[in-house]
């Protein structure tokens, strides 16, 4: 049990949990942009509320949002002691190393992309997760399900909470296109045949994603979505 404790706790096993849990969350992103992207139907929210109200009420969902949890702590946690660990190991920078010359900008910044995205995080919790979990959606749609469309509308009515997503996004798709690539290389699923291939997805699904995601508030802010 000890040696099994060793090897999560070792550099390699802080990578794999880093590794597996930001997989996870990569599908755990799909399905949260399939769900949020409902509401460009723009039929006043009510097909974005239906699907809202079956991921609330679908016990796989739930159970599943606990793991996501679980493994979002975890992924923070690790991602800090990696960090930290990285900059101890080095305190001094080698004269000669150059960094840019070896690695993207983006691949050096994870611990900086990580910190934004967890205030972000924070943020988005307490507009929506916490709203809807803890305090209860105060109006319902035409349909009798819960009006989480008018909490998105008041919440990107304001504009400063709309550039926080936005840069938000732009952190994450920087973040993903590091760390998708690099999950697969720490699970060693990597191969010379299909590298260029993870990496090409990698790149498209990490801008799909953050542009999706970023144009929810702008379309709601404009009034491309009512």
């Amino acid at each position: 049990m000890a040696s099994f404790g060793n090897a999560f706790s070792s550099s390699i096993g802080k990578k794999l949990i880093m590794g597996i849990t930001g997989l996870f969350l990569v599908l755990f992103l799909i399905v949260h942009c399939f769900l949020n992207a409902l509401i460009f139907f723009n039929d006043g929210g009510l097909t974005f509320n239906q699907g809202a109200d079956f991921m609330a009420h679908n016990w796989l969902i739930r159970a599943g949002e606990i793991v996501l949890f679980v493994g979002l702590l975890a992924h923070i946690f690790q991602g800090a002691r990696l960090t930290f660990q990285n900059q101890a190991s080095r305190p001094v920078k080698y004269a000669v190393h150059d960094g840019k010359s070896n690695s993207k900008w983006y691949s050096r910044s994870m611990g900086l992309l990580g910190t934004l995205l967890l205030i972000f995080l924070i943020v988005h919790l307490s507009n929506f997760w916490f709203v809807s979990r803890f305090t209860g959606i105060p109006s319902h749609d035409a349909n009798g399900f819960e009006d989480l469309f008018a909490v998105m509308k008041v919440t990107f009515s304001n504009v400063w909470l709309v550039i926080l997503y936005v840069l938000a996004m732009v952190s994450l798709c920087y973040h993903l296109l590091h760390g998708f690539a690099s999950a697969f290389q720490t699970l060693g699923w990597n191969h010379p045949k299909y590298n260029g291939l993870i990496s090409g997805f990698g790149v498209w699904y990490s801008i799909i994603i953050s542009v999706l995601f970023a144009a929810m508030p702008i379309a709601m802010y404009t009034g491309l979505i009512k």
